[in-house]
């Protein structure tokens, strides 16, 4: 796909490593901003399982702007990716204009945090794990629900399409076309560091060129298995021709009744 990320580093010894892997895959990083604030960077542990536990110094990501999308790419043809580690309000700010635009709006809450339900009725897609989604749940006012539940409720709430990811025992997803099963690639972990941002990014590459929100899920579920099998997070993500050798290996996906 074609990818901008917008964002911001410091101006120190971290920036560049931050970004010099986006920039070798053809991220677009015109929209990266320096500040005085020291570059955002993290801690991790891995455990003899692939587990991670991280530290995070979150640093010029609380500097990030809704401001540093232009007008211009917010397009029927663009989708807008958000996660939380970003102020929240520069979120809601982008929403409203991406929406406003016709542009498609994913939102990925991680690490977990409320969301105005006004914002979750402009979304397109939600993509939650277990925690993440009780939480949203809870703030919808839709709580106690099970996770086997969870994203068709959520769905039918606000009218997008839900994706809950469960690790090792893949993902439920409900969307216009109803309920699905979408299961994991089996593998045995190495380090587990990255693996939702690989299915984030891969699915909405996926759902950007076209593909179906299964395929796009199904796609997704085997790189996120792929990066479980090397160490570190960007460094982890695989090659598209790696997925795509890789998908005769995950079982078929299985409509929900």
């Amino acid at each position: 796909a074609m990818v901008a990320m917008a964002g911001c580093v410091g101006r120190d010894g971290f920036a560049a490593p931050a970004l010099v892997t986006m920039k070798e895959s053809g991220v677009d990083t015109g929209t990266v901003i320096a500040t005085e604030t020291p570059t955002g960077c993290a801690a991790i542990w891995v455990d003899g399982n692939g587990e991670n536990s991280i530290i995070v110094a979150s640093g010029a990501n609380r500097e990030v702007r809704a401001s540093q999308v232009p007008d211009s790419v917010l397009t029927p043809e663009t989708l807008v990716m958000l996660q939380m580690e970003i102020p929240l309000p520069e979120n809601w700010s982008l929403v409203d204009r991406a929406k406003a635009r016709g542009a498609r709006v994913a939102l990925n809450v991680a690490p977990a945090a409320p969301v105005p339900e006004s914002v979750l009725d402009k979304l397109d897609l939600l993509i939650v794990n277990e925690i993440e989604g009780a939480a949203i749940a809870r703030a919808s006012g839709i709580d106690p629900v099970s996770p086997d539940a969870l994203p068709q409720r959520l769905s039918e709430r606000h009218g997008f399409a839900c994706i809950l990811t469960l690790g090792a025992r893949g993902a439920i997803l409900h969307g216009a076309d109803g309920g699905w099963d979408i299961p994991s690639l089996p593998v045995s972990p190495r380090d587990t560091t990255g693996a939702g941002d690989t299915y984030t990014g891969v699915l909405a590459a996926g759902l950007d060129a076209g593909t179906s929100l299964v395929e796009a899920a199904r796609c997704a579920s085997v790189a996120a298995g792929l990066a479980c099998l090397k160490p570190g997070a960007q460094s982890a993500i695989p090659e598209k021709s790696e997925i795509a050798a890789a998908m005769e290996q995950l079982p078929a996906a299985s409509r929900r009744a």
